[in-house]
């Protein structure tokens, strides 16, 4: 009876003891999920508060942290405190920010060469036509997956900065003779052919420059997107602006490939989730955004616009094919040329 009594308490003491222990592991590994460090990914662009496309960052970053509910955070850094135009790539690849925004026309040709084919003028119809181009052709797809994978990049959200046009502060822009002279500004090398053709003094100059370039008289002439004029204040010397529109210029929130691939399953799926409904947000309004500021620049800045058209835009046109197009020929192998050439409109 005696052993029996005592096996049987040791028996209760061995029961009571896996219980305490289970119920430890428990309450551990919920205070470890409670206390699990959050990851926090820095978001860097060089976009000004005003500029459309920075307006859908912020809503990125903000949306992601709401359903991240405390495991992942994301930080803004606007107007190039991390990393400027020129210098997001590098830091995306090197690993020295987490996500970064590119703009495609700016800093993907610098490494595949090829994706200067985003800026030949003319090319492509919409934002949606370069995108099927790259992602629905074997030629622009291979060209698409060569650039992410050189620049150890993984394609997150689509934040376009929009439609491409010239401006300028002394010339109205409505006649080939109208641009002789003119002092502008270069930011990727497609714009070279252009200029040279059209007889431009140019110079090689980064976002951050243009404001003094054009107060000082530097430049007077530059080619941007309708927000820029906003975002950077260009508009208090530019007076006229020429459509139609030569180009579209996607920007993409880019991650650093490393750092996206190590997040836990679920958190980038999220992340891809957002980035796709803040992407087709921001790509369903920036025509019309872009319009606003035009009509915002003729309304309230004193500006002017010029539709070329008839004789006017019939010489401009001999002049890209005559003089321009073999320029850019160069740039750009032939089969990606005659891909995009031939790639139709969605």
């Amino acid at each position: 009876m005696k052993l029996k009594s005592q096996t049987g308490w040791y028996q209760g003491r061995k029961a009571l003891a896996a219980a305490f222990l289970g119920v430890l592991t428990l309450v551990g590994g919920s205070a470890q999920n409670v206390f699990a460090e959050e990851i926090v990914g820095r978001l860097s662009y060089h976009w000004g508060p005003s500029h459309t496309a920075a307006g859908w960052a912020v809503k990125f970053a903000e949306e992601v942290n709401r359903r991240g509910e405390g495991r992942i955070r994301i930080d803004v850094y606007p107007q190039g405190q991390l990393f400027g135009i020129k210098e997001i790539v590098g830091a995306l690849k090197a690993g020295s920010v987490e996500m970064g925004a590119i703009i495609g026309i700016v800093g993907f040709p610098t490494v595949v060469k090829d994706f200067n084919i985003a800026s030949f003028p003319g090319m492509f119809e919409s934002l949606e036509h370069q995108r099927s181009f790259f992602q629905n052709t074997p030629e622009g797809r291979a060209l698409w997956d060569e650039t992410v994978a050189k620049t150890n990049t993984s394609l997150v959200m689509y934040d376009p900065v929009g439609p491409v046009l010239t401006c300028s502060v002394t010339s109205k822009l409505d006649s080939i003779d109208s641009y002789k002279g003119l002092k502008a500004r270069r930011l990727f090398g497609t714009e070279k052919p252009l200029w040279k053709a059209l007889k431009v003094d140019y110079q090689k100059l980064g976002t951050k420059g243009v404001y003094t370039a054009l107060q000082t008289g530097m430049v007077d002439t530059v080619n941007t997107v309708p927000n820029g004029l906003r975002a950077y204040s260009w508009w208090e010397f530019i007076k006229y602006c020429q459509l139609p529109y030569q180009s579209y210029a996607d920007a993409y929130l880019m991650a650093n490939s490393d750092w996206f691939n190590n997040l836990p399953d679920d958190l980038r799926q999220m992340v891809l989730e957002v980035g796709k409904e803040i992407g087709d947000a921001a790509t369903a309004g920036i025509m019309d955004a872009s319009a606003d500021v035009l009509d915002e620049f003729t309304s309230q800045h004193g500006g002017a616009v010029t539709i070329l058209q008839g004789d006017a835009k019939a010489e401009f046109d001999q002049i890209l094919k005559e003089k321009v197009f073999p320029e850019l020929s160069k740039m750009v192998s032939p089969a990606v040329i005659e891909a995009a050439q031939n790639h139709p409109a969605p």
